[in-house]
């Protein structure tokens, strides 16, 4: 029997805007279909941003979550992975809606503050689709993701509610010691699942080095959990090999990174898992199917979500 790690395909995040690559979706329509080709590949998770559908602004719009998680359901029985991130500036308390509407199996929990980044990428391009795209990351440069204690806490009681599980993401070293401090004041409940999330400027450089003392790191404040790696930009493939070869599952996509290879743009999300897949089986490992995942994280069903 080969072993079994979770692939999750981050289909669009809010990092990318639409100069930058024409494959990057952005229409709920294109977001589904997305979804359905990523889960085909061999993604049993679908990490789900929307965006305005006329200007690919990214958005926290309720109707459009529910369009686009419902969509995928009827198509195929990935776990869809809700952000609680949504774009940059978003008011927290609009972040958080999707657990209340949606009660998705899996959201995303952001494990602490930091400043995330996007101005210099801003250097990278000259002509733009939309008026919104240069100044949205310009804006970065003086913008702090707020995830305070206070945040998470409440954001916690939230996803207890709906017995949604937190996928917490890990942008540097403090951040473990955040969640160790929640797991001992009683707000989280163990076994966690972590998803190291690297190469974002303001966290943590993605280099294995750094992967590896963070995950140490994390052994010796939390114990045992499951965990997932994505990393920004080229390095994605190299760190999310490493995280397969130490146990762990891993996060592709066009979030993370808009190539295939160097010089060489994805047409789709799918390309990228098809790519980690093919990695995977040659090292004796593969992609978990949804109801797999479902065990391996303890998930509480598609049957139980509201979309």
């Amino acid at each position: 029997m080969r072993e079994k790690r979770i692939i999750t395909a981050a289909l669009t995040g809010s990092i990318h805007t639409p100069s930058m690559s024409p494959y990057l979706p952005i229409t709920p329509e294109q977001l589904i279909e997305e979804a359905v080709r990523a889960h085909e590949a061999g993604a049993a998770v679908a990490h789900v941003h929307v965006r305005n559908p006329a200007t690919g602004l990214p958005s926290a719009d309720q109707e459009l979550f529910r369009t686009v998680a419902a969509g995928i359901k009827k198509r195929c029985d990935m776990v869809v992975c809700c952000t609680t991130g949504g774009r940059l500036g978003e008011p927290v308390e609009n972040r958080v809606r999707v657990v209340a509407s949606l009660s998705p199996e899996l959201a995303t929990l952001n494990a602490g503050s930091l400043n995330f980044a996007l101005f210099h990428i801003a250097e990278n391009y000259t002509e733009w689709k939309h008026d919104w795209e240069r100044n949205y990351l310009q804006a970065s440069e003086d913008f702090i993701f707020p995830n305070t204690f206070l945040t998470m806490r409440q954001f916690l009681e939230r996803f207890a509610l709906q017995d949604t599980k937190p996928e917490f993401e890990i942008y540097d070293f403090g951040m473990i010691n955040n969640l160790s401090f929640l797991i001992e004041k009683g707000h989280v409940k163990k076994p966690v699942y972590l998803q190291f999330v690297m190469g974002i400027l303001g966290g943590i450089p993605a280099t294995i080095e750094n992967f590896v003392i963070l995950l140490e790191a994390a052994r010796k404040a939390i114990g045992d959990f499951q965990f997932s790696v994505c990393a920004a930009g080229r390095t994605q493939f190299n760190l999310c090999t490493t995280s397969l070869m130490m146990g762990g599952h891993a996060r592709v996509g066009l979030e993370d990174n808009l190539f295939l290879e160097k010089g060489r743009l994805a047409k789709s999300n799918a390309e990228q898992v098809a790519k980690l897949v093919r990695i995977a089986r040659e090292i004796g490992i593969e992609p978990a199917t949804p109801s797999e995942a479902r065990r391996i994280l303890g998930l509480k069903g598609l049957d139980k979500v509201n979309f």
